[in-house]
C-alpha cells in the first residue's frame, strides 16, 4: 500500500507545480498590476505633500538669488524669466499653497490654541509676499533692475524663515491637534483640490515649469553649486 501512496503524492505535487507554471501571463501580469496601482493610489502624507511644495518654492528662491546676483554685478539678466518666476510663485504658492494652510491648518492651531502667535505672524507674511509679488511683477515688466533687485531681496529674506519655521514646527506639530484619521483625510483633501485647481498634478507640473525657468537660466545642472 505504501508505494501507491507515495506514487499519488508525487503525481499531485507535479499537478500542482504544473498548474502554477502554467497559469496564464495575462493573469500575472495583472496581479502585479493591481498591486502597482494600490502601491501608487496610497499618495503622499499631508505633511509630506505641503514639504515638497515648498521644495517648489526653494527652487525658485534659487532663480531669484541668482536673479538678484547678476542684477549686483552688472551682468545680464533676462527679465522674462524673473516675471514667470514670480507668476508661478503666485499661482502655484500664493494662490494654491499658502490658501490650503489658510483655511485648512491654520484655524485648526488657531482652535487648539496651539502656535496662536506664530500662525498669527505665517498669516501676515503671507499677506506682505503678495504685495511683494505684484510689486516684483510690476518692476520687472518696467525693467526697472534696481528695483526689482530690493523687491527679490525682500521675499528671500522672508520666505527662507518662512517655510523652514513651518517645516520644523508647524507642520509636526499638526500631528498633536488632529487625529490620524484627520489627518489622512486632509492629505485625500488637499490631492481632490489640487487635482480640480490645476486640472492634474499640480505638483508635477509646477516642477516642469521651474525645471525650464532654470535651464533659461542656466541654473539647472545641480552639479555647479558643488564647491571646488
Amino acid at each position: 500500500m505504501e508505494t501507491p501512496r507515495r506514487t499519488f503524492l508525487a503525481r499531485t505535487s507535479a499537478v500542482l507545480i504544473a498548474s502554477s507554471l502554467t497559469q496564464p501571463f495575462s493573469t500575472l501580469s495583472a496581479q502585479k498590476k493591481t498591486a502597482k496601482n494600490e502601491e501608487q493610489e496610497e499618495g503622499v502624507s499631508t505633511n509630506e505633500d505641503l514639504m515638497r511644495e515648498h521644495g517648489v518654492l526653494n527652487r525658485i528662491l534659487l532663480i531669484y538669488e541668482e536673479a538678484m546676483r547678476r542684477i549686483q554685478t552688472k551682468e545680464k539678466v533676462d527679465v522674462d524669466v524673473i516675471s514667470k518666476s514670480a507668476g508661478l510663485i503666485k499661482r502655484f504658492i500664493e494662490e494654491y499653497h499658502e490658501k490650503l494652510e489658510e483655511d485648512y491648518l491654520f484655524p485648526r492651531f488657531e482652535k487648539s490654541g496651539k502656535l496662536v502667535e506664530l500662525v498669527t505672524t505665517l498669516r501676515s507674511q503671507h499677506a506682505a509676499g503678495r504685495t511683494v509679488t505684484d510689486r516684483i511683477l510690476t518692476s520687472a515688466k518696467a525693467k526697472d533692475f534696481e528695483a526689482t533687485r530690493t523687491l527679490l531681496v525682500a521675499f528671500v529674506r522672508m520666505y527662507r524663515p518662512h517655510e523652514a519655521r513651518e517645516d520644523t514646527v508647524l507642520f509636526p506639530a499638526l500631528h498633536e491637534i488632529v487625529s490620524k484619521h484627520e489627518y489622512d483625510a486632509l492629505g485625500e483633501q488637499f490631492e481632490a483640490i489640487e487635482r480640480k485647481t490645476f486640472g492634474g498634478d499640480g505638483f508635477d507640473m509646477a516642477v516642469d515649469q521651474v525645471t525650464g525657468l532654470e535651464k533659461q537660466l542656466g541654473i539647472h545642472d545641480l552639479a555647479q553649486f558643488t564647491p571646488k
